[in-house]
């Protein structure tokens, strides 16, 4: 009895028991989602300026613990690009990359953006997601790809010293660069000509091998020894009240990006499926992936859409494929960790850098531009401001958000209201944009396309009063109130008070298609009360009728 209200909190619950059968193919596909994911686990940890082996660990159980408390059983939790980023850039001036102190502040980011997820996924508040746009999105994704691409140079390239050094007698490490762009060479080819070819793997290890071989070690940047073996147990020591408040902007904006980054590929699964999403219960399993990756030792984990579609579209079915896959990235734990010791750091730079390539698409703004000029400026200054505010870069977000909201109140307090007219397919539409003749002699007929509340009052009354002003003569004001869906306190105000006003210049005011729940709130103020100078009509056609547009 007690079954459907625990699945509803744990959702493994609900899984099918596993058969020989369903578990061969869910661990053909955990194999093919970890070939890649094991390598950018390892590089996403460098990027995010932490101890490399930290990646495996935000690999391994969070992906364990996300996927037993989403109703999305196929999103590949564990390090993504843009949440590593966040971290390292969010943490610069705070510490020094890869010491306790930082390993320290990016486990409370995690802890913090964590609780986040998961107090709004619990309150079943993931509304709140609307909050960033995709244009938001879009802007600082190209911006921080490029950020990305720009910090994995100087290794990349087997460049001593920062990328500023470019300028002024730069040194290279040319087995580094050689490493670096064959690398990335490579993976360009295998991701278009063989996609089913584990390249990243196969390069990953004949760099190793050439690594040992040659001695590259001795002279050049590579891995290094990784400690074997599970993580245990992180309690983080409580940092100075200064320094945590420093942390809160940065992991409300992890936990916004996590939360999108989740969402597109959750999206993807569920209309494969024919299922309905449920956003509240994936949100708390990014929230409790977050809180156990930080137990861990490890950084903010987020859903990498590259590595979900992987999943997805190599047959598995089901969240043991989750399983298996953190099955493998244990056996890697145990026995593995030293068979990365060669791998020069240039080919860790050319795994993020090939991974990263995929965001950059500057065409999305053309495309924008071309849907929406607002939106597309809003995506352009998230990026501009993205770049401009690193290594703070999470301000780019919120300058984003904050364009956003404004863009939606600017809408709100400006609603479309038009004089419409009858244009001859039958309809009603904008009377001056189509320059058509008025509904009748006298007569202004209006909509307005919003809800008439506190935001849209003001405008509705300003409409009707500068019309009557400059047409002294009209003696009918017909409302089409079809697309008014809801009024407020301040709406049933504005509209007794246009009642008076009209009365008073003997005007009679007729409403059409008024919308019940709207009608209902007028009746209880008394605003629909005396109807000698009013009109009602159930329908556009019982008002056209009224006024001699249309036979009967």
């Amino acid at each position: 009895m007690m079954l459907p209200s625990l699945s509803r909190w744990l959702p493994f619950l609900r899984w099918p028991r596993p058969d020989a059968g369903l578990l061969r193919g869910e661990v053909t596909a955990a194999l093919t989602v970890a070939v890649v994911m094991i390598p950018q686990s390892v590089a996403y940890a460098g990027l995010a300026g932490m101890p490399l082996v930290t990646g495996l660990y935000a690999t391994f159980l969070p992906m364990l613990a996300a996927v037993l408390f989403s109703s999305s059983t196929r999103l590949s939790v564990g390090p993504s690009a843009l949440s590593s980023v966040l971290v390292g850039a969010s943490l610069l001036g705070l510490a020094e990359p890869g010491s306790a102190q930082w390993v320290l502040l990016a486990v409370w980011l995690a802890l913090l953006a964590g609780a986040m997820q998961l107090a709004v996924g619990a309150s079943g508040s993931a509304w709140m997601l609307n909050l960033v746009s995709s244009p938001v999105l879009t802007g600082f994704s190209q911006a921080a790809a490029l950020l990305i691409i720009a910090s994995q140079l100087p290794k990349l390239l087997g460049l001593q010293g920062p990328l500023a050094s470019l300028l002024h007698g730069p040194r290279f490490d040319l087995e580094g660069l050689a490493y670096g762009l064959v690398s990335l060479a490579l993976f360009e080819v295998g991701k278009r000509l063989l996609p089913r070819l584990p390249t990243v793997l196969l390069v990953l290890a004949a760099a190793a091998v050439l690594s040992w071989a040659t001695g590259y070690a001795t002279r050049g940047s590579v891995v290094g020894s990784l400690p074997a073996g599970l993580p245990a147990l992180y309690l983080p020591a409580l940092p100075a009240w200064d320094t945590l408040r420093a942390l809160v902007a940065p992991a409300l904006v992890l936990a916004l990006v996590s939360s999108m980054e989740m969402a597109a590929s959750a999206k993807i699964e569920s209309q494969r499926d024919g299922k309905r999403w449920d956003a509240n219960q994936d949100l708390v399993g990014q929230g409790v992936g977050k809180l156990v990756s930080g137990l861990s030792g490890s950084f903010p984990t987020s859903t990498s859409f590259s590595r979900s579609a992987i999943t997805l579209y190599s047959g598995a079915k089901t969240g043991w494929a989750t399983v298996a896959a953190c099955a493998i990235v244990l056996l890697v734990l145990l026995f593995l960790t030293p068979a990365l010791y060669h791998v020069p750091s240039a080919v860790l730079s050319a795994v993020v850098v090939a991974a990263v390539m995929g965001l950059l698409k500057p065409r999305v703004f053309t495309q924008l531009w071309q849907v929406d000029r607002v939106e597309a400026v809003t995506a352009a200054v998230t990026a501009t401001i993205t770049v401009l505010a690193a290594p703070s870069i999470y301000w780019g977000v919120l300058s984003g958000v904050v364009i956003g909201l404004a863009h939606f109140l600017y809408l709100r307090l400006h609603p479309r209201i038009i004089e419409v007219g009858l244009h001859p397919d039958g309809s009603l539409r904008d009377r001056h944009l189509w320059r058509l003749a008025p509904i009748a002699p006298h007569t202004y007929a209006l909509r307005m396309d919003a809800e008439l509340d506190f935001a849209s009052a003001s405008a509705f009354e300003r409409a009707v009063v500068e019309h009557l002003a400059a047409n002294p003569d009209t003696r009918h004001v017909c409302l089409f109130a079809q697309p008014i869906n809801r009024i407020d306190a301040t709406g049933v105000e504005v509209f007794t008070a246009l009642r008076r006003l009209l009365a008073a210049r003997g005007i009679t005011l007729h409403v059409s298609g008024i919308k019940l729940p709207v009608e209902t709130v007028l009746r209880k103020a008394g605003a629909l009360a005396d109807e000698t100078m009013l009109r009602l009509y159930r329908t556009d056609v019982e008002a056209l009728l009224a006024f001699g547009r249309l036979s009967p």
